[in-house]
């Protein structure tokens, strides 16, 4: 080929690549993706894959004393072991609840952990944000962070394991947040759980960004300068194998129906926090984590029919703070059915 006919080429392919929008700076993406410093010693089976966990208690053999499961997702960091304590600490908060609770702290791992590590070539491991997304994992197979997830709904289910559970709770925070709020709307796994008469709940504080479901945004100048702001994780295009089949209309019903509470810290308002998203696909949801909060949860009450199981309780005091979000009144509150929460009233 001519020179300049191969370099007009290769300009053309260049410019119909599709090349995903980066939703994080350079300095972030070098935070994030240091290795962990703990790996959790526990594993759940998903497919032929493993999925690390921080347990509670042995869950190997029936635990006849468990009614209620709580699981607490992790930040953009994948530090389970920070988010295990705090959970480990609101359990002990929770007195005799928290006594027939089982925690449950699952790691999304990604290639620098497994490597960090020499974990077996069977773990699962995600890309650096994909994991927050339900994306399906790099290896050993392609399973989404929400199979992952599904895998743990699976085992409490399993009435021979816990015949007497009563209550599952997905609680996550910051990136974990952001999992839960999409695994509410996507969620497969909670159908063994509802069959038996366990009563599932999610509750979802300060993420960075919700996934919307309409193509309305609270800042339409952003959105409209914005290539890729409907795209999943922030609305419904292009959406990852895992929920690609559902309609957005199919997901959004079944997503009211579900029991979501989000908690927002009221002192979750710095628009420049290091691990805030400040790409334009977020930016279009607002300036920081507490108004977008308050704006998702007034765009999904404006909705035909509004979200009656949906319930939006500030944690007065409270930034973006992991364990003091759990911990508190409001956190107690959501997970353990502990009164004290003055917004739940």
């Amino acid at each position: 080929m001519h020179h300049r006919g191969w370099l007009a080429a290769l300009t053309l392919l260049i410019a119909t690549v599709h090349v995903p929008v980066v939703s994080a700076t350079q300095a972030q993406i070098e935070r994030d993706k240091k290795p962990v410093k703990e790996v959790a010693s526990g594993r759940i089976a998903v497919g032929s894959a493993t999925f690390p966990v921080y347990l509670s208690a042995d869950w190997s053999n029936p635990l006849l004393d468990v009614t209620r499961a709580v699981l607490v997702l992790h930040g953009v960091l994948r530090n389970a072991d920070d988010y295990f304590r705090a959970a480990l600490s609101a359990q002990a908060a929770a007195g005799d609840v928290g006594k027939s609770t089982l925690m449950i702290a699952p790691q999304f791992l990604i290639e620098p952990d497994v490597a960090a590590f020499k974990l077996p070539a069977e773990t699962l491991r995600w890309s650096l944000y994909g994991w927050q997304g339900g994306e399906p994992a790099l290896a050993p197979n392609p399973a989404s962070s929400f199979e992952a997830l599904d895998a743990i709904l699976a085992k409490l289910g399993d009435r021979k394991l816990f015949p007497n559970l009563k209550q599952v709770v997905v609680f996550g925070h910051s990136g974990g947040g952001q999992v839960v709020q999409r695994y509410a709307i996507a969620v497969k796994g909670d159908q063994v759980l509802l069959r038996e008469g366990i009563g599932v709940r999610y509750v979802v504080a300060n993420p960075s960004s919700y996934a919307y479901f309409t193509k309305e945004r609270p800042e339409p100048a952003i959105a409209a300068a914005c290539e890729g702001y409907n795209s999943w994780k922030f609305g419904m295009d292009d959406r990852p194998p895992y929920l690609a089949e559902p309609s957005p209309a199919a997901l959004e019903q079944a997503y009211v129906g579900r029991r979501v509470i989000y908690l927002l810290g009221t002192l979750d308002t710095n628009p420049n926090h290091p691990a805030l998203d400040k790409s334009c696909m977020a930016e279009a949801e607002g300036p920081y984590r507490y108004v977008r909060g308050h704006s998702y949860v007034a765009a999904m009450q404006a909705r035909d029919g509004g979200a009656p199981n949906h319930s939006v309780w500030d944690v007065p005091g409270v930034g973006h703070e992991g364990g003091k979000m759990l911990n508190s009144p409001c956190g107690l509150t959501a997970v353990f059915d502990i009164p004290g929460c003055e917004a739940a009233h």
